[in-house]
C-alpha cells in the first residue's frame, strides 16, 4: 500500500485563500487587544482588591473606585474642561514642533556636510529630558502656559526633525535626476518631488512626538496652571481624593491612546492611498 501522495496547493488556491486569512487577521485584532486590556485590568483588581487586607489604602487604587469616582468628577471637577485644555496644549506643542522640526530635518536630510556637524549637537539635544528644562522654561517665559507650549514645542521637535531627514534620505535618486534633468527649480523640487516624498516619514514622526508630548504634558501641568490634567492629579492627591486620582490616571491613558489611535489612523491612509 503506497502513501498518499501530498495535497500540493496552487498559486491560485494560495491566492484564494489570502482575503480570508486577511480578514480572519483583522478580526482577530480587536479580540486581542480587548483581550490584552482584560489582562491589564484583572491584575490591577486582582493587586488592589483581593489580595490586600480590608481597609487597607491600596484598596482606593482599584478599578472599581475609579471608575466609580468617575461620575463624580466629570460633575464636581469638570473633568472634560481639564481635557480640553490639556488637548490644547498639546496640539500648540506640536504645532510648534512641526514649524521647527520639518524645516530643520529637510535641510539636515538635504545637505550632508550639515548632517554630520549637527548630528551630535541634535543627538545630545534628543536624550536631554524635557523636563530638565522647566525651571528655565519658567525662569525666561515665567508660569502657566507660554512655558508649557515651549516645553512641549522642544520635546517634540527632535522627533519630528529626525524622521523628516530619514525621509530625504530614503528618496529614490532617481527623482531627483528627473527633476534636474526637467530643470525644476527648487521650489518644484521641494514641493513637487521631496515634500510628497518625505510626507510618510513627517506623519510618523508626528505620531512619536505626539506620544512624547502627552508624556511630558502632565509634569509640566504641575507647575503653576490652574486647569489640566496635570494640575487634576496634583488636586485629587491633595484632596486625599485617591480613587479620584486613579480615574484621571485612567482618563490620561486613555485620551493618550486615542490620540495614537488617530495619528495611526491617518498614516494608515496615506500609507494605503
Amino acid at each position: 500500500m503506497t502513501d498518499a501522495a501530498p495535497v500540493v496547493r496552487l498559486p491560485r488556491e494560495r491566492a484564494q485563500g489570502a482575503p480570508a486569512r486577511l480578514a480572519l487577521r483583522w478580526s482577530a485584532g480587536p479580540v486581542l487587544g480587548l483581550a490584552g486590556l482584560g489582562g491589564l485590568f484583572a491584575a490591577w483588581f486582582v493587586g488592589t482588591d483581593l489580595l490586600p487586607p480590608a481597609g487597607s489604602l491600596i484598596r482606593q487604587f482599584s478599578p472599581v473606585a475609579a471608575l466609580a469616582s468617575l461620575p463624580d468628577l466629570v460633575r464636581n471637577e469638570d473633568l472634560l474642561t481639564h481635557v480640553a485644555v490639556s488637548l490644547t496644549r498639546v496640539l500648540v506643542g506640536l504645532l510648534i514642533a512641526i514649524v521647527a522640526g520639518v524645516p530643520l530635518g529637510l535641510a539636515v536630510g538635504s545637505w550632508r556636510p550639515l548632517d554630520t556637524a549637527t548630528a551630535p549637537a541634535l543627538q545630545l539635544l534628543r536624550m536631554t529630558s524635557p523636563l530638565s528644562w522647566m525651571p528655565i522654561a519658567v525662569m525666561i517665559f515665567g508660569l502657566g502656559d507660554r512655558a508649557i507650549y515651549v516645553l512641549l514645542g522642544f520635546a517634540g521637535t527632535w522627533p519630528v526633525a529626525l524622521s523628516t531627514a530619514a525621509g530625504v534620505h530614503a528618496l529614490d535618486p532617481r527623482w531627483i535626476m528627473l527633476g534636474r534633468s526637467l530643470a525644476a527649480t527648487r521650489r518644484e523640487m521641494l514641493m513637487r518631488i521631496v515634500l510628497p516624498g518625505v510626507l510618510g516619514h513627517v506623519l510618523t514622526g508626528i505620531r512619536l512626538a505626539i506620544g512624547i508630548a502627552w508624556i511630558v504634558l502632565v509634569p509640566c501641568e504641575m507647575l503653576g496652571v490652574s486647569a489640566g490634567l496635570g494640575y487634576l492629579i496634583l488636586n485629587t492627591r491633595d484632596s486625599l481624593a485617591y480613587s479620584e486620582l486613579m480615574a484621571v490616571v485612567l482618563v490620561i491613558g486613555f485620551t493618550g491612546f486615542a490620540l495614537d489611535a488617530a495619528a495611526r489612523g491617518v498614516l494608515g491612509l496615506w500609507r494605503g492611498r
